[in-house]
């Protein structure tokens, strides 16, 4: 194993870091999507809400795989082209996105009634009511689910290795085919994807808990 490593330890590296951009692109799509289809699904404007409904039905009922290779094969036959790179993490972040929407919509009702109420009474305008009373308190009851939406998103930027972008998964497939090593080329990529979810995006999710949980003095 230490010989592998020592001849293929770089280019692994090198397709890390490519999953590490992926997965942070991906993740600021999905918080954008997400953020925009849950607001947009209580919304009072039929379009608004209309739109908002289409796109969390299209993307949570069809595979992550076939709306990647739609954006990066299918659009350009219809005159929009996109990177590979772009390709992948646009797709895997609006399919997260999808999920993610429903968790700031729950979320947001889930705030106690009376927090509405005395926002209104404050003569408050509904943006700012939004802004300042239900969304801080809405983003503390969706951070625990929107953890393992983080993982879930993390594995589904391997696929982009489907479309050549060269990720973690790319190279690990690459060196498998060059030298048939599949213990060590995958069990590789096997630990590198758990060390990301269980020492990085895990306990950054936890943080973010716990200052949410100062901000509005639960601790």
């Amino acid at each position: 194993m230490w010989d592998f490593l020592q001849t293929y330890g770089l280019r692994l590296s090198e397709g890390t870091l490519v999953t590490a951009a992926q997965f942070a692109l991906a993740s600021l799509v999905a918080c954008l999507a997400a953020l925009s289809a849950g607001l947009g699904r209580l919304s009072r404007h039929w379009l608004v809400r209309n739109f908002a409904v289409i796109y969390i039905e299209i993307f949570r009922g069809t595979s992550l795989l076939v709306q990647l290779y739609w954006i990066f094969f299918v659009l350009p036959l219809l005159g929009l082209s996109l990177p590979k790179f772009t390709a992948g993490f646009l797709s895997v972040g609006l399919n997260v996105g999808a999920y993610g929407a429903e968790i700031v919509r729950g979320a947001i009702l889930a705030v106690p009634r009376g927090q509405w109420e005395a926002a209104y009474a404050l003569s408050m305008s509904p943006a700012k009511r939004m802004r300042r009373i239900i969304l801080p308190q809405a983003v503390a009851l969706m951070l625990p689910p929107w953890g393992n939406l983080m993982i879930e998103l993390l594995k589904g930027t391997a696929l982009v290795a489907l479309i050549a972008v060269s990720d973690l998964m790319f190279v690990a497939k690459q060196i498998n085919g060059a030298t048939f090593r599949s213990a060590e080329a995958f069990g590789t990529a096997l630990i590198v994807y758990y060390l990301l979810a269980r020492f990085l995006i895990t306990p950054a999710m936890r943080g973010l808990e716990r200052v949410m949980a100062r901000r509005l003095g639960k601790v």
